[in-house]
């Protein structure tokens, strides 16, 4: 199959994009940014992830602008229901360009994470591409994220500290610094929760 992967970030890819190709995929990466905060984040993100599919030959594509304003106005008062959105928002922009570039079938860099709703990911992923006409292929990618990890640490790959939108980053932070732990400065190595 030709299929377009949403991806999250660098270190999220590793995993399954090998797995995709060892299943003899043709496998296309989509960078998805205006759910990313601050900005400055996002680029050191798009950089590692552009940096890495180069090393791989990994085809990439990077949405274009940078919209934070709607995100934050689709989550606005909804806040507890910020993943639901941002998962539809990104599952959604996927879908439509798999469609536009006749891809057979588009998935997510989400469903390796152990951090994200993976029923909820899959459910909207399904719908979603039933609405739009593009199945979306369905991988518990979970299994790899151990290995995920240890080759991105051995890469040397800048490793985010939160998920990437302003309310994740409060609850990364907000939460070390009332326990008397200072944040740690961006690029610094640790636990991965996109």
């Amino acid at each position: 199959m030709k299929l377009l992967i949403h991806i999250c970030c660098g270190p999220c890819s590793i995993y399954p994009v090998r797995v995709l190709r060892d299943d003899r995929h043709e496998v296309m990466g989509f960078f998805y940014r205006s759910n990313i905060h601050p900005f400055t984040e996002c680029l050191r993100r798009e950089e590692t992830l552009k940096t890495y599919a180069e090393s791989i030959a990994l085809k990439l594509l990077v949405q274009p602008g940078y919209e934070i304003e709607n995100f934050l106005r689709n989550v606005a008062f909804r806040e507890a229901e910020r993943c639901t959105t941002c998962y539809h928002d990104r599952l959604t922009t996927t879908a439509q360009y798999a469609k536009k570039g006749k891809f057979d079938g588009f998935t997510s860099t989400l469903l390796y994470s152990r951090f994200q709703k993976h029923d909820q990911i899959r459910s909207i992923g399904e719908a979603v591409g039933k609405s739009i006409g593009v199945p979306f292929y369905y991988r518990d990618f979970r299994e790899g994220w151990k290995a995920g990890i240890e080759e991105s640490r051995r890469l040397g790959m800048y490793r985010q500290q939160y998920c990437g939108c302003i309310y994740s980053e409060k609850e990364r932070y907000y939460r070390q610094s009332k326990k008397g732990k200072l944040p740690q400065p961006a690029g610094a190595a640790g636990a991965q929760n996109s």
